[in-house]
């Protein structure tokens, strides 16, 4: 068995090409560049029964070897993955059921009739692989690139394969990331952790590839800083999924979620206070404005007009060939794993960020809520829009930390905040200013508000 740790690119045909040539590929290629046809088949039961344990079995025709291979269920963080691979050499192309068995063989599929598994498509391609070496401080980095160009051909269905893979030989994870971000500078690459068998699997079912990551667990007891890398991770993530399954199937709910995601991620970037110097976030904070300024846009003019929708999947092709979004997924990406919002800050802020979230969330909340001042916008309604800001990031706390806090009818409150702030994104018209007066009341009489406010 070997650890497989890897990032998946996914790129243009243009800018495979580029990436052949690319200056710092070719500075730091120690083998030159090797040139494979391989022939994948791979196998499941009719029920699909693999997939749903995150298991992946194939057979691979490499030139004149046959390697038998099974993926188990692993991880994957914004497109970085690791997953436990076991290979086997074959005589010939036809699947060895008995080496599916012992450590290698998922417990949740211990009763499963082997004699099921059957063909149930191919992912045949080109790979163009160079071993990528270079010394990072006192380490050595190793670092398989591979550009892969073929199909995944589900029976009469097919998709192209068109991906940069970077897989990690020697030293740490964080190499892969830099290297991706380097070459992302002016190629655009599309962080992508759908494997090609998840594609195969797709082309059955396009829902069968999960958009959303498991929601982080945040306990009472976690630290502030723990609390914002959980959260912050699992709404990059989630953003990458949403951003290739709209990609694939332009269903405008998930541009809507993809927004969402993204806003959050900006509330949570600017509500740390002293445990996230503004300094530490600034470039994080930049990069999503920018992308909100031109896609909340969209999906607020989208709500009302249905051209807007119909337009908005090709420009969102246009967005994913260039490079903004690649940079932003990976730059952020770094700088999760490097915890860089904690480089810069004080003793205060040292603090803060060790604190159990459960008392920085009660008391970020309550001062929040007392900054407000909803009162106010029952008289101003016209105004609300000005405390959008405030608004998201007590959302945000909410929706991702409400089980570590102890304050009574949590979920209704969140759901009030939603209608409110749905409200302040409007353009104003009588309608929206009497909506944003009754709303405003609604929260203020809530049981879990007026708590805040008197913390």
């Amino acid at each position: 068995m070997q650890k497989e740790t890897e990032i998946k690119l996914r790129v243009s045909r243009e800018t495979l090409i580029a990436l052949r040539e690319h200056p710092l590929l070719k500075k730091r290629n120690k083998s030159g560049w090797e040139r494979l046809e391989l022939f994948n088949q791979y196998f499941d039961t009719p029920e699909r029964e693999l997939a749903h344990a995150k298991v992946a079995l194939r057979l691979r025709r490499d030139g004149e070897a046959i390697i038998q291979t099974l993926k188990t269920r692993g991880q994957s963080i914004a497109g970085l993955s690791e997953r436990n691979e076991y290979n086997w050499d074959l005589p010939k192309a036809k699947l060895d059921l008995k080496k599916l068995d012992g450590e290698c063989w998922p417990e949740q599929l211990a009763d499963l009739d082997k004699k099921t598994i059957k063909p149930v498509f191919t992912t045949d391609f080109v790979r163009e692989k160079a071993e990528i070496a270079w010394g990072r401080g006192k380490s050595k980095v190793v670092i398989e690139a591979a550009l892969d160009l073929g199909k995944v051909i589900a029976g009469k269905q097919e998709e192209e394969i068109c991906e940069l893979e970077l897989e990690l030989r020697e030293g740490e994870p964080s190499a892969l990331l830099e290297l991706a971000a380097e070459l992302a500078e002016k190629l655009a690459l599309m962080p992508c952790d759908i494997s090609k068998a998840e594609r195969g699997y797709r082309l059955f079912d396009a829902s069968s590839y999960s958009l959303k990551l498991p929601a982080p667990e945040i306990t009472a007891e976690m630290s502030l800083d723990e609390a914002f890398s959980s959260i912050a991770w699992y709404l990059l993530g989630s953003s990458q999924r949403l951003a290739e399954q709209y990609r694939f199937n332009g269903h405008w709910s998930l541009l809507q979620e993809w927004v969402q995601m993204l806003a959050e991620l900006r509330a949570l970037a600017g509500s740390l206070g002293q445990a996230a110097p503004r300094s530490t976030t600034h470039d994080l904070r930049a990069a999503l404005d920018a992308l909100l300024e031109d896609w909340r846009t969209v999906v607020q003019a989208g709500q009302e007009d249905d051209d807007v929708r119909a337009a908005a999947h090709e420009q969102f092709i246009e967005e994913l060939q260039d490079p903004r979004w690649g940079q932003f997924s990976l730059n952020t990406s770094r700088w999760l794993m490097a915890r860089s919002w904690t480089i810069e800050r004080n003793n205060r802020g040292n603090r803060q960020g060790a604190a159990m979230v459960e008392s920085w969330v009660a008391r970020f909340l309550a001062d929040e809520a007392s900054a407000v001042n909803l009162a106010r916008y029952q008289q101003q309604p016209e105004d609300l829009a000005e405390q959008l800001p405030r608004i998201e990031r007590i959302q945000v706390w909410l929706h991702h930390a409400r089980t570590a806090l102890d304050l009574p009818e949590l979920d209704r409150l969140y759901g009030e905040l939603n209608k409110l702030e749905q409200l302040a994104h409007l353009d104003i018209t009588d309608e929206v200013l009497e909506g944003r007066m009754q709303q405003t009341i609604t929260v203020l009489q809530s049981r879990s508000w007026k708590v805040l406010l008197k913390m």
